[in-house]
C-alpha cells in the first residue's frame, strides 16, 4: 500500500536510487524505511467492578471519598482485589504478594493482548523478531519480556527490551524506540506490549491521597505491532498508519507531581497524584503538539484523529480546552476511561483499537497519539494512514 505524504514531503526525503539514509533539512537522520502499525490487541483481568462496588468492597462510607469515585467519569473497571477473610474484610496485601500478583497478571494479560495483536496483524508468534515490554506496576528481573518468551514459546533468539517505571506515558516512549528498531530491520515484525496490573499497586487506607488513585486505575494490557518496508510500502499492511514523527515535553518543575514511591507509613509502594497535575499537563499540551507539527506544514485542524491517554476526567478536560478539541475528537479517550478507567501505559492502545473498529479512517488521514505521566511528561506521535 502506497501513501502520499502531501505536505509532509519535506519530513522524510528518501534517496530512491541507492536506498541509503539521508539527512533532512533539520539535520535529522532518516532511513528509507518507514514503520507502519499493522496490528493492535488488548486484554484485561476477568473481574469487573463498578465504582460503587469498589466502595462497598472496602466498606468506604466517607462522603468525600465517595464523591471522588462517583465524579470520576468512570462506570466500571477491571480489578483483582484481595479476597475477603472469614469476617468479610478485605485486608491489605504485603508487598511481596503484590509483586507476585503483578507477575502473574502481567504475563496472563500480556499473553492475551499479544496474541490478539498478532492475529489482527495476520502474523504468528514465530514471526516475532523483537518484543518490547512496558510496565510500571511492579518490578521483575528477569524482565517481563523474558517471561513472555518462556510462557508463549517465542523463539529464544527474539530481540527484547523492557521499559520499567516510566509510568502512563511509557507506551509512546517504547513506540518511539521500537519504531527506530523497525526502520533498521525492514520486513521484521516488532511488538510493543504494555501490561499494567494496577491491582498490584492498590493501597488500602482512608486518606484522600489514596482515594484519588484508587478511584482511577484499572487492570489492562495493550500490544501494538510494527513493520517497515521500502518507502511507504509494507506487504499486508492494509489498515494501520505509518509512524512519521515523535515529540516530547518534560516539566521539571513538576517532577514530583506524579510519582510511585515507597510509603513508609504503609510499608509499601504507593502512587501519588498532585491535585494540580491536570492543569499543569493541560497547559503544556499546546507546546508539545506545536513541536510535533513543526516543519510538517500541518495545522491542528488537519489532524483527523486524536488518541489521548485516558488519564482522568480533569486531565482530559484540560487537554481538550488547551487544544480546543471537541467531544467527538476525544470520544475514544473518554469511552475507554468510562469502561476501563486509567489502564496506565496501555490506555492509548485501547483507544486506537476502538478507532480501528469504527472503520472511519481513510488513506491520507493524519492522527496524533498523546500520553502523559510522571516526570511530569507528555509524549506525542504523528501518524498517517
Amino acid at each position: 500500500m502506497t501513501t502520499s505524504l502531501g505536505r509532509l514531503d519535506g519530513l522524510d526525503r528518501l534517496d530512491a536510487l541507492d536506498r541509503r539514509p539521508v539527512l533532512t533539512g533539520d539535520g535529522a537522520l532518516k532511513t528509507p524505511y518507514r514503520p507502519r502499525i499493522v496490528g493492535v490487541g488488548t486484554a484485561t483481568s476477568p473481574t469487573v467492578y463498578t465504582q460503587q462496588e469498589v466502595l462497598d468492597a472496602f466498606a468506604i462510607t466517607d462522603a468525600r471519598i465517595g464523591s471522588v469515585f462517583r465524579n470520576s467519569a468512570i462506570d466500571r473497571r477491571h480489578l483483582t482485589l484481595p479476597e475477603p477473610d472469614t469476617d468479610g474484610v478485605r485486608r491489605p496485601e504485603p508487598q511481596g504478594d503484590l509483586l507476585d500478583k503483578h507477575k502473574a497478571m502481567a504475563v496472563g494479560m500480556g499473553a492475551e493482548a499479544l496474541r490478539a495483536c498478532l492475529k489482527r496483524a495476520g502474523a504468528e508468534l514465530s514471526d516475532l523478531r523483537h518484543l518490547c515490554c512496558v510496565s510500571s506496576t511492579g518490578f521483575l528481573t528477569p524482565g517481563l519480556s523474558a517471561l513472555m518468551i518462556r510462557e508463549l514459546g517465542i523463539d529464544r533468539h527474539c530481540g527484547r527490551s523492557d521499559i520499567v517505571g516510566m509510568g502512563c506515558n511509557a507506551g509512546l516512549n517504547a513506540l518511539n524506540v521500537v519504531a527506530g528498531w523497525s526502520a533498521a530491520h525492514p520486513g521484521e515484525l516488532a511488538v510493543v506490549l504494555c501490561a499494567e496490573a494496577c491491582s498490584a499497586a492498590y493501597a488500602m487506607d482512608s486518606s484522600m491521597r489514596t482515594a484519588v488513585v484508587n478511584s482511577l486505575f484499572g487492570d489492562g494490557a495493550g500490544a501494538i505491532a510494527l513493520l517497515s518496508g521500502p518507502g511507504d510500502e509494507v506487504s499486508g499492511a492494509t489498515e494501520g498508519p505509518a509512524v512519521l514523527k515523535f515529540a516530547s515535553c518534560i516539566i521539571p518543575d513538576a517532577i514530583d507531581a506524579m510519582r510511585y514511591d515507597w510509603d513508609r507509613e504503609l510499608d509499601r509502594f504507593s502512587f501519588y497524584l498532585d491535585p494540580q497535575i491536570p492543569y499543569v499537563v493541560g497547559a503544556h499540551a499546546e507546546i508539545v503538539v506545536d513541536r510535533l507539527l513543526a516543519g510538517t506544514g500541518l495545522r491542528r485542524s488537519d489532524i483527523g484523529h486524536w488518541l489521548v491517554h485516558s488519564g482522568g476526567k480533569k486531565v482530559i478536560d484540560a487537554v481538550s480546552v488547551n487544544l480546543r478539541l471537541t467531544r467527538h475528537d476525544l470520544r475514544h479517550t473518554t469511552g475507554v476511561l468510562r469502561d476501563y478507567g486509567n489502564v496506565s501505559s496501555g490506555s492509548f492502545l485501547f483507544s486506537y483499537e476502538r478507532l480501528l473498529d469504527e472503520q472511519v479512517t481513510t488513506p491520507g488521514d493524519y492522527g496524533v497519539l498523546m500520553t502523559m505521566g510522571p516526570g511530569s511528561t507528555l509524549e506525542t506521535a504523528l501518524v498517517q494512514w
